[in-house]
C-alpha cells in the first residue's frame, strides 16, 4: 500500500520504467465466455500467474521497495503467502533483508517459495490477524 499517496494513471505509468527490470512482462490471453459454458462475451485475462512470485503483487512490492529508503534491519510483512512471496522476491533481488509473518494456515508451497527467496520465515497464529500481530 502507498502511505500518502493516491494511486493513478499517471504514477503507475512513472513506476513502471523502474520496476521493469524486475518484473516479467507477462501475457494477455483473450477467451470467450461462451467457450466456459456463459454468455458469448471477450475478456482479457492477464496471466499473472507467470509473475516472478506467482503473482502480479511483485509488482507493488517493488515499487513499494523502490520508493523510499529501505532500513538495513531490512522489511517485514504478514501475508497469506502472495504478498510474503512477492515482499520476499523483491527484497532478495535488491539486496534487503526480509521478515516474512504467515499464520498455521499457510500453504506449505508458499512458505517453501518465501523461504526460498531467503526471507526469514515466522509461522504463528492460526489466522492471518493473529500473523500480523
Amino acid at each position: 500500500m502507498l502511505h500518502g499517496h493516491t494511486i493513478t494513471r499517471e504514477r503507475i505509468a512513472a513506476m513502471e520504467p523502474r520496476i521493469r527490470p524486475y518484473v516479467r512482462h507477462t501475457p494477455v490471453l483473450r477467451v470467450d465466455m461462451a467457450d466456459f459454458g456463459r454468455p458469448p462475451l471477450p475478456v482479457d485475462l492477464k496471466l499473472e500467474c507467470l509473475q516472478h512470485s506467482g503473482s502480479f503483487k511483485a509488482r507493488g512490492a517493488f515499487t513499494n521497495l523502490l520508493e523510499r529508503p529501505v532500513p538495513a534491519a531490512g522489511v517485514v510483512a504478514a501475508s497469506g503467502g502472495n504478498h510474503g512471496a512477492a515482499v520476499a522476491y523483491a527484497a532478495m533481488r535488491l539486496g534487503h533483508k526480509a521478515t516474512i509473518f504467515v499464520p498455521e494456515v499457510s500453504p506449505p508451497a508458499k512458505l517453501d517459495r518465501i523461504r526460498g527467496y531467503g526471507a526469514e520465515l515466522i509461522v504463528g497464529g492460526a489466522r492471518y490477524a493473529e500473523a500480523l500481530a
